[in-house]
């Protein structure tokens, strides 16, 4: 079990916070400060008329006159644009009271929840702040994009400058936010007081909460769905779900969840659950719970991830139900891990995978979205030099980590309600289970940064070896279902459609509607969102997209008849386990219910 969190390591983890965020600040600084160093560097020794060693030197961002004056006019004319929308709101808060007429120079974006109070708009202090801040964000942003830099560090400033700005909205401090000062009046300051009992509860776990953790129990409320534990190691449970359905598909599904959160994303509450949903359709369901490092197995490697985990979990599922073959089923991580499994199988030349379904996995990195600008040479050799032999990735370094990609939904917005409006937590199993995290094995989470997001390994023939063997995932020929998100921000869709060029077998590739876990777990009873549908193959995923036919609901029943088809007929409802594998203990097990945070 993990160990119980004392206050000192809470305000240890909230300086750390702080740091991290001190640090984004200073890379921003130092990214601009090199570049202009570089560039003088340059001029300097091609002895460019008009240098001068101290003095600020225009060129450092855009080229000097004489080769090419179109920067320094776009730079004059943001200045010319930011001084004339300055000059013109404050121009429209002076006319005001004496037309009766409010003039907006800027307005918000409509999804931007951080400004829906009336009183950004109606109170012209409020207003004022609101339209300033909007105006300098923007020219933060312009300035970032006329930088002369190569495209990823052009990608990097552009993160760090949106750090910036999403840090300094007014909506963030108690005196320039309205909703804060209207509440703490309205509730004679105990909504302060509420706010700072809400932080101090957050400094002594050493995270934000942003879930009312108390509404859901692991076993009762999420990861409810009928079963047993029937195999288990030192790094996995293995769950064999119990059939509701009087026949089940003689193939087994084995389900691989991510390794870097719990596995309940795939079971939340009964009528939001992908693996209730399988059980009810007669699939015969096997599921992988991966256990949260503990110091005992913070020498385990991406080896071991395959060899203790998947293989391990496939050669008791084979036990179990006397099936040599079995389809597959790999979601974000869990799908690179699963794709890697195939991978090795096809190397050694063994035929034990039916098919493979994908859901949101990356096996090109050539595009990662944001989170691969945090992933660098210096990222990784400093996690390789501090873990890489062994030692533990805190999980809520990750969770803080994805957090920062969607700052403005995922962290301010809890900053401000729980500690500057003292608001209680509402209950979303969702954000329930995303801030149950998992802690990971230095030497895994190493092999996999520099081989995936730094160096995209994996998917080069032969490039890595792997449980012995040169993988090449070409040579994998499994037919798989391939599903991306289209607003997914951390593996974009387009990097996910590239996995139909490298597998070397039939793919099926799917668009749903919404972000990365929104967009898997849609369950057809709802029917909400939308997908998107092209039977074509097409080489450009662009190309497929502009082809596509929109749908609306969820994409479970089109896969769900995808898998029966490579199914083996059905059978008789069998018993839980085997001789060998008796059930150990009712799902979902021990495991998942060990807290890393």
């Amino acid at each position: 079990m993990a160990e119980s969190q004392t206050p000192q390591d809470g305000l240890n983890y909230l300086q750390s916070l702080m740091q991290t965020g001190q640090e984004l600040m200073q890379q921003f600084e130092h990214a601009l400060a090199a570049q202009t160093a570089a560039t003088q560097a340059a001029m300097k020794q091609a002895g460019e008329p008009g240098w001068q060693p101290d003095a600020w030197q225009p060129g450092a961002f855009f080229p000097a006159f004489g080769t090419s004056t179109e920067p320094l006019a776009n730079m004059a004319e943001m200045q010319r644009l930011y001084a004339e929308q300055m000059g013109a709101l404050w121009n429209s808060k002076f006319l005001e009271p004496f037309i009766g007429e409010r003039k907006p120079v800027v307005e918000s974006a409509k999804k931007d929840k951080r400004f829906r109070d009336e009183a950004w708009e109606e109170q012209p202090f409020f207003d004022l702040l609101k339209q300033s801040y909007l105006i300098n964000a923007k020219f933060l942003r312009d300035f970032v994009d006329q930088a002369d830099v190569d495209a990823r560090t052009k990608m990097q400033l552009r993160f760090y400058a949106r750090q910036y700005a999403d840090a300094m909205s007014p909506a963030n401090f108690p005196a320039t936010n309205p909703e804060v000062i209207k509440t703490a009046i309205e509730t004679r300051s105990e909504s302060i007081a509420k706010g700072m009992r809400n932080l101090i509860a957050d400094i002594q776990k050493g995270r934000i909460t942003r879930v009312d953790e108390s509404a859901f129990e692991v076993g009762r409320d999420l990861a409810a769905t009928p079963g047993a534990v029937v195999y288990e190691n030192e790094l996995i449970q293995l769950i064999q779900y119990e059939p509701s359905t009087e026949k089940v598909e003689r193939t087994p599904l084995l389900m691989v969840p991510p390794c870097i959160n719990k596995f309940y994303i795939l079971d939340l509450q009964p009528g939001n659950s992908l693996v209730e949903y399988a059980v009810a359709q007669g699939h015969r369901v096997f599921l992988i719970s991966w256990r949260s490092a503990i110091p005992e197995l913070g020498r385990l490697t991406w080896d071991d991830y395959l060899q203790r985990g998947i293989f391990a979990a496939m050669d008791a599922v084979t036990e179990i139900t006397g099936q040599p073959k079995m389809n597959t089923f790999g979601f974000c991580v869990g799908g690179t891990l699963l794709a890697a499994a195939a991978g090795v199988l096809a190397g050694k030349g063994e035929d034990r995978i039916i098919s493979m379904t994908l859901l949101t996995t990356m096996l090109d990195f050539i595009d990662t979205g944001d989170i691969g600008l945090l992933i660098d040479e210096n990222y990784v050799t400093a996690r390789e030099a501090l873990i890489g032999q062994g030692g533990i990735l805190p999980g809520k370094e990750l969770a803080f980590t994805f957090g920062t990609l969607r700052a403005n939904d995922l962290i301010w917005p809890y900053v401000v309600n729980n500690y500057l409006k003292g608001e209680s937590h509402d209950a979303f199993d969702l954000l329930y289970w995303d801030s149950d995290s998992v802690n990971l094995p230095g030497p895994m989470y190493c092999w996999y940064t520099r081989n995936t997001y730094l160096e995209n390994n994996l998917k080069e023939p032969g490039k890595t070896i792997q449980c012995g063997v040169p993988v090449d995932l070409s040579k994998v020929t499994a037919p798989t279902y391939v599903l991306a998100s289209k607003e997914d921000h951390i593996v974009p869709w387009k990097s996910a459609y590239r996995t139909t060029d490298i597998l070397g077998g039939d793919t099926r590739f799917m668009l749903a509607a919404s972000g990365h876990v929104a967009g898997v777990i849609n369950p057809p009873a709802k029917n909400k969102r939308s997908h998107w549908v092209n039977n074509e193959a097409v080489e450009d995923a662009q190309s497929w997209f502009d082809k596509a036919a929109e749908r609306p609901g969820s994409w479970w029943p089109d896969w769900d008849a995808w898998l029966k088809a490579r199914s083996s007929g059905t059978i008789a409802a069998p018993e839980l386990g085997s001789e060998k594998h008796p059930p150990i203990e009712p799902a979902p097990g021990r495991y998942v219910k060990e807290k890393s945070n």
